[in-house]
């Protein structure tokens, strides 16, 4: 038996519940964030929706069927989460998910949290031009070196379709710094 399995069996235990989920957000809370904060840009937003993600993850670990890995099933609820909260911000702004992003890019200069340079911004810039889904896909890719079969099982999508948005993000990436 995988650890992995073991922390799901601890995880569904009434028993053992409270501290296989201690043990569960000291294992991905870091993975998560990072993942998180490339989604939605803020450091507070990051924090609000890692503490939404393991919320709905306690709330529904019983329901977790062992389907695909317990690290892409986390990721997804994660993914779900900072997409919610973009569309949200959209929503109560009264502007496009778009310009939400583009909003996060800009107060990532005056983010004390952001530790990045000129370049990081621009290159910030260009991942928010992308669609959403080459955005969440060079983001796994480029800063988490996600395998493309665990992108696959997160995003639901086939490793070869994930290929493609990653090379046509770098396509659109690299034009986009070359032109600015």
């Amino acid at each position: 038996m995988t650890d992995e399995e073991q922390l799901i069996i601890q995880l569904q235990s009434d028993a053992n519940k409270e501290k296989a989920f201690r043990d569960l957000i000291s294992l991905y809370k870091e993975r998560l964030y990072w993942h998180i904060r490339g989604i939605v840009k803020s450091h507070d937003d990051t924090d609000d929706v890692l503490q939404n993600t393991f919320i709905k993850i306690f709330k529904n670990i019983d329901k977790f069927k062992g389907n695909s890995k317990l690290y892409s099933w986390m990721y997804r609820i994660a993914t779900n989460e900072s997409i919610t909260l973009i569309n949200k911000n959209a929503k109560r702004l009264k502007i496009s998910n778009k310009e939400v992003q583009q909003l996060a890019i800009n107060n990532l200069k005056s983010d004390v949290y952001f530790e990045g340079d000129t370049i990081q911004l621009k290159l910030q810039e260009a991942i928010a031009m992308l669609p959403e889904k080459q955005q969440l896909v060079f983001n796994m890719k480029y800063f988490q070196d996600i395998k493309y079969k665990d992108m696959s099982e997160i995003l639901e999508t086939s490793e070869g379709a994930l290929k493609a948005s990653y090379h046509i993000a770098v396509k659109k990436i690299e034009a986009y710094l070359t032109k600015n």
